[in-house]
């Protein structure tokens, strides 16, 4: 086995994360990588190695940026936090009371905590969705609110894993006074001030060479598929009718990582298609568990991340994905299936693939992983479980 180069710099103490990076690039689980942490808002953890696509012998360089799928509901919520902090919403105001056209259909005593939570019913779209309605935010925003309710809302979750981005937009727009989409407002209010590289819709100007090719791995056999995932959801895919496939085949694609795509890098997906560096998302997450300072968030938003999520009134069973999750504030909170940060206090996003970053208030921590292999698993994603242990053991030795 050859031994891969793992590029960047690890702080004294953290040598064991390059080492699990350096071993999934050799026996060949990574393709191409990168992999940042933030210890009390001091880089600790800058690695990147392997190539940019499958069929490829560029290197992933330092300036490689990647698709990240739905890591970016982690980085829209952001955007949510930081307008609730500048007095624009308040999480437990209908959606309606600053989006008027969406008190319709069921939809009118939805809460914006309740729609951040995945409770609202909306994670299906029934009408089909183009690139040209994507791109035409006041058409989109039109199909938005003809929407009905699958369910009761607050009585259920349900993984808004595409459609949550839209209805985040559509707030942003409504209650920004420059009227900014959430990619703008993004980048504005959240990216700059952190010094991040992270794109809700890719600039025109970007340079597309930068960007790694992401492609899907191929479990060893279909036996192994159906063990990574709960068997009603691999059911619930074999169903055109079901929730789970209406919730994600819309737009309708011939396979996800076409999402990964010139025409799709400039629009806005706040759910799923922001492109940037692990750095840059792992900078976001550092400021969040520090405080926020830098995004010049208040005690009472900081309060709010960090407090136990309000669950749905039946229980916390996610109707789309099958298994019991926490969900608050358009962030992931750590359960049972998926325990990561200290003491329940994180909060983060992963992504289809793998990627994944959040933030540890309790250590000050802000972390991200993003590949271009994606995995086959829900989450979590073993290589980036060894990343992010080797980070907690590091922080354990030294503390």
């Amino acid at each position: 086995m050859e031994r891969a180069i793992v590029k960047g710099n690890v702080a004294p103490g953290f040598e064991g994360v390059r080492e699990a990076f350096e071993k999934n690039l050799s026996n060949g689980y990574d393709t191409g990588a990168a992999c940042a942490a933030y210890w009390k808002g001091e880089k600790v953890v800058d690695i990147w190695g392997g190539k940019k696509a499958l069929e490829s012998e560029e290197p992933w360089e330092e300036n490689t940026v990647v698709i990240m799928y739905s890591t970016t509901k982690g980085m829209a919520a952001t955007a949510m936090a930081v307008a609730h902090s500048q007095g624009l919403f308040d999480y437990d105001e209908p959606v309606s009371e600053y989006w008027p056209e969406f008190a319709q259909k069921g939809k009118e005593a939805i809460t914006i905590r309740q729609l951040l939570g995945h409770q609202a019913g909306l994670a299906a779209i029934n009408e089909d969705l183009t690139t040209d309605i994507i791109g035409d935010l006041d058409a989109l925003s039109d199909i938005l609110v003809r929407q009905t309710p699958e369910w009761i809302p607050g009585d259920r979750s349900g993984y808004h894993a595409i459609s949550l981005g839209w209805y985040e937009g559509e707030l942003i727009r409504r209650v920004d006074p420059k009227n900014r989409t959430i990619g703008q407002f993004f980048a504005d209010e959240v990216a700059k001030p952190c010094g991040a590289e992270f794109y809700i819709g890719l600039p025109d100007d970007f340079d597309q060479k930068r960007i790694a090719r992401v492609y899907l791995s191929k479990p060893t056999s279909f036996t192994s598929f159906i063990r990574s995932w709960p068997l009603k959801v691999v059911l619930s895919m074999l169903n055109p009718y079901s929730l789970f496939v209406r919730t994600f085949n819309n737009p309708k694609l011939p396979a996800f990582t076409n999402v990964d795509s010139p025409i799709f890098w400039p629009l806005e997906l706040p759910s799923m298609n922001g492109i940037g560096e692990a750095r840059g998302v792992a900078k976001i997450y550092s400021d969040l568990a520090t405080g926020g300072k830098k995004l010049g968030l208040k005690p009472n938003t900081m309060t709010e991340l960090i407090k136990a999520p309000v669950p749905p009134r039946k229980g916390t069973y996610d109707l789309v994905l099958k298994r019991e999750i926490s969900f608050s504030l358009g962030y992931f909170r750590p359960f049972p299936g998926f325990p990561f940060g200290l003491n329940g206090k994180a909060f983060g996003a992963p992504g289809a693939g793998g990627s994944f970053g959040f933030a540890d208030p309790d250590l000050e921590l802000g972390y991200a992983w993003a590949p271009n292999k994606m995995g086959f698993q829900l989450f979590p994603d073993p290589r980036e479980v060894a990343y992010r242990k080797a980070v907690y053991d590091s922080i354990q030795r030294l503390s």
